[in-house]
């Protein structure tokens, strides 16, 4: 966890112009495309790069994987070579080292918290990764909007701490002023739908980070 610095935002789970457009006007600093077949916000490697070119400057894509194949991460990186790396799946630490000296690509890991998990050891495991991404233990792989207890989280995690699972913009201030994430990861608490994301709620959900932000300055000072 960090202190007097910006939170980043992460929007995932896209799948529409529109609403890629949207999330940028909104102050998204990444964008995240889910390249899981089995997901509701699922797109094809195609689709994905479609949309990743409309993203401008400083504005990152993020490419989901489950459990995928070599050849589903190769096509992926060839149509998207500036996009950073989620595994969301079962992926071993030994098979996400290999994946980030083989392809050079930064990477987050996802962690699925729940009483008894054990973040440290998780995030010493995962050395290699960029950041590591707390979500809600649920059934399947992510996305099933369930916040998880933020009191789990230990204060000395020793990579950089992504908050997602079940925030929207009526509780995200909330959860960066308990955890003071270097950044946030928002899917279905800004749709209308599955996949369908609302331009008000994207915007509402940046402001209130930006909100948290301007409190945890003023209380440090």
């Amino acid at each position: 966890m960090t202190t007097n610095q910006r939170t980043r935002i992460k929007i995932c789970g896209l799948t529409r112009e529109a609403d890629v457009d949207a999330a940028v006007d909104a102050g998204a600093d990444a964008i995240g495309f889910v390249l899981y077949a089995r997901s509701p916000r699922a797109v094809s490697v195609a689709r994905a790069a479609e949309l990743a070119r409309r993203l401008p400057p400083f504005v990152m894509p993020v490419c989901l994987f489950v459990n995928a194949d070599a050849a589903l991460r190769d096509a992926t990186l060839q149509a998207l070579p500036q996009a950073l790396l989620q595994f969301h799946g079962d992926e071993t630490p030994a098979q996400c080292e290999a994946i980030h000296r083989a392809t050079q690509r930064p990477y987050l890991r996802a962690a699925r918290m729940a009483p008894g998990f054990d973040l440290l050891d998780f995030a010493v495991a995962h050395a290699s990764a960029a950041g590591i991404l707390l979500d809600a233990h649920v059934e399947g792989y992510g996305g099933g909007g369930k916040a998880f207890d933020w009191s789990l989280i230990p204060a000395n995690v020793p990579r950089p701490v992504v908050l997602s699972g079940g925030l929207h913009p009526a509780n995200v201030i909330d959860g960066i002023t308990h955890v003071r994430p270097w950044a946030v990861d928002v899917s279905s608490g800004v749709e209308t739908a599955k996949g369908l994301k609302d331009a008000a709620l994207m915007r509402q959900f940046c402001e209130a980070v930006r909100e948290a932000d301007a409190r945890i300055a003023d209380a440090d000072t």
